[in-house]
């Protein structure tokens, strides 16, 4: 399989946010086989290393994914809270968010980059730049946040990037490959974002 790998002209008129290396675009139909390779396609595949590994993936199958997958396309959120990250035309991950607490407004990013050939050469911070700049443009936000752990030190110097601050570190609760690691959450306020995003260019 050609992995990531799609033709210019998908996903044409769907909504898309543009950078300099990436894309950041709504999932359709055609994605999901593509996605599900990523997720399920390996044993142990890379990524799971370092996005939360002390939490096991629980396999799915592809047509039991893809169900699932394209009913949520066809009912999913005024904002939707899970798009594709492509470049040079190739599926190269996620970014997403998800509700602590809708009521006040507290809501969590995430970003993976399943194709670790696209690790380390500023493609994850981009996206996520470009997926932070649209949820505060979208929603009411005051505060967007993100939760990682220590042995991430990757995602820990994107968010630092971005202009997000370590709010909370809770120690040695987490317990991967025989050691303990810290628990760690990060955030930006929305005055903060709209002063740091100037020397981003976020567009």
């Amino acid at each position: 399989m050609n992995k990531g790998k799609i033709s210019r002209g998908e996903g044409i008129g769907i909504g898309r946010l543009t950078g300099e290396k990436v894309v950041v675009r709504e999932i359709c139909p055609v994605d999901l086989p593509i996605l599900w390779h990523y997720i399920y396609g390996e044993k142990d595949p890379e990524w799971k290393r370092w996005d939360a590994p002390y939490f096991p993936l629980t396999f799915e199958t592809k047509e039991a994914y893809i169900e699932r997958m394209t009913n949520w396309i066809n009912n999913k959120e005024d904002v939707p809270s899970r798009m594709v990250i492509e470049a040079q035309e190739r599926i190269i991950g996620t970014v997403s968010y998800y509700w602590e607490h809708k009521e006040s407004l507290w809501l969590e990013v995430g970003i993976v980059i399943y194709d670790s050939s696209y690790w380390n050469g500023g493609y994850g911070t981009e996206a996520l730049k470009l997926w932070i700049d649209y949820l505060f443009a979208s929603m009411p936000l005051v505060r967007v946040g993100l939760a990682t752990w220590s042995g991430n030190e990757r995602m820990i110097r994107c968010a630092e990037k971005l202009g997000m601050k370590m709010e909370g570190r809770l120690r040695k609760c987490r317990w991967y490959n025989g050691q303990y690691y810290d628990s760690i959450r990060m955030g930006v306020l929305r005055e903060e974002w709209n002063e740091k995003k100037q020397g981003l260019n976020v567009r």
